[in-house]
């Protein structure tokens, strides 16, 4: 089975709720949509205090060529536009909704028909994913129609689909693959044609052999389509790592994958980019999972935008007493919750209620050169060294030293048998070596 070379690690796979079949959360009271929820330039209000909205409802605009448009989730009034805390805990504009009803706008299409050839050339495609906000929806939240128009001079050769779902815990990617196989293949054609490639790879790893046999027989149908199975090593669903396994094609330090001909989109991605072509729905609604060993039971809930955590929670049991911590996304690459009054946006692939025990940082020690970080590094880096450069605020010294390069696995602090905090120092490095390549180019 194929994989990627450089290093890599096995953390606990924890798929508990990979059983669980997609649920529908009932509709909150109010809604929060922030209006920083995806990567690029925050979107634009065009609505007031006050307004009647209905769901699929522009309600702010992309306001750059890295943006992306936000629609409601919900039927309501605005009940106000100022800032609040996101997943970060930072304020940051956001519109209240409140909710009532559930009437959604008159041009989105919801029957359950399956449409699979649209009427529409490559720009409309990519125009219309524009429109309807849809972003990446494995946690970059990369605006996608940027990604599909490919810049003059390049050429993509291979669409890659990524249903790794190597992150623990999470499961929200393994039940669409099961519940919405033909709609996501239905959207690879569409990405497929956006890009003008004539193949297209569904990347899945091994410990999934039920969501690999069934999009395995759906492809018989779509020729140009097919199922690759990897080997199970996280960070298996990192870009530069899938199209390394798939292709073995290697994206240079500081280059993208269209440099190797390639472009890699998640699965959920490619099911919201077919409910926006065939059925004209924006992005206002995803599959989240709601897990943790010492939960009830655990859940994957098709939720709308801006509905507050805490009634995920609360929909599958509520917080057990051991919470020691909540995360947002899964415990290798999430970041813990500073507070659960936070709504989801279109970046939350998952809520990881992780217990006390598992949740208190280890006691930091001495670096006892044992070159364990160097050795799962999947971008061949030097981890212990970043951290040290990062300690002495050595920012020059961390750019030459490739730290953008980092994808922020978390491999490394993983790994560590001194407990020390690899990935704090490597993130606070990338952000300021951020700062002094923007200010290089003013």
């Amino acid at each position: 089975m194929k994989t990627f070379p450089k290093g890599g690690v096995h953390p606990p796979e924890n798929k508990k709720a990979s059983g669980s079949a997609i649920e529908v959360l009932p509709l909150p009271k109010s809604v929060r949509i922030h209006l920083s929820q995806h990567l690029g330039a925050p979107a634009e209000p065009i609505v007031a205090k006050g307004d009647m909205v209905k769901a699929g409802q522009l309600i702010a605009k992309s306001t750059g060529f890295i943006s992306a448009n936000i629609h409601s989730p919900v039927s309501g009034i605005v009940q106000k536009i100022e800032p609040a805390p996101d997943s970060s805990g930072y304020k940051r504009p956001a519109i209240f909704i409140d909710v009532q009803g559930d009437e959604w706008m008159e041009t989105i299409d919801r029957s359950p028909n399956l449409i699979k050839f649209p009427d529409l050339n490559s720009e409309e495609i990519i125009t219309r994913i524009g429109r309807m906000g849809i972003v990446g929806l494995g946690g970059a939240t990369f605006p996608s129609h940027v990604k599909i128009t490919v810049p003059k001079g390049k050429k993509a050769e291979i669409l890659i689909i990524n249903g790794v779902e190597c992150e623990p815990y999470l499961t929200s990617d393994h039940r669409l693959m099961l519940e919405k196989g033909e709609e996501i293949l239905v959207g690879t054609q569409l990405l497929m044609k956006a890009l003008r490639v004539n193949k297209a790879v569904i990347g899945i790893e091994s410990n999934k052999p039920d969501a690999i046999s069934h999009l395995s027989t759906l492809c018989a149908r779509y020729p140009d389509i097919r199922v690759e199975t990897l080997q199970v090593k996280y960070p298996q669903g990192g870009e530069k790592q899938l199209i390394k396994a798939i292709t073995g094609r290697e994206v240079p330090s500081g280059r993208l994958p269209i440099d190797v001909g390639a472009v890699v989109h998640n699965v959920g991605t490619a099911f919201a980019v077919y409910e926006a072509i065939t059925k004209n729905k924006p992005l206002f609604e995803r599959i989240v999972t709601v897990t943790g060993k010492s939960m009830e039971r655990t859940a994957n809930y098709l939720v709308r935008i801006g509905t507050p955590v805490t009634e995920l929670i609360e929909a599958t049991g509520g917080m057990p007493e051991d919470t020691g911590k909540v995360i947002n996304g899964g415990p290798m690459m999430g970041q813990a919750l500073p507070l659960l009054d936070v709504p989801v946006t279109k970046g939350t692939s998952g809520i990881v209620l992780m217990p006390v025990t598992e949740s208190n940082r280890r006691t930091t020690m001495n670096c006892i050169r044992c070159s364990r970080c160097n050795s799962v590094c999947a971008m061949g880096l030097e981890p212990y060294f970043l951290m040290s450069l990062g300690e002495a605020k050595r920012w020059d010294d961390m750019e030459q030293a490739r730290v953008m390069d980092c994808m922020e696995c978390g491999s490394c602090s993983y790994t560590c048998p001194s407990g020390r905090p690899l990935l704090d120092y490597i993130r606070l490095g990338k952000n300021s070596v951020n700062r002094l390549i923007r200010s290089r180019s003013k």
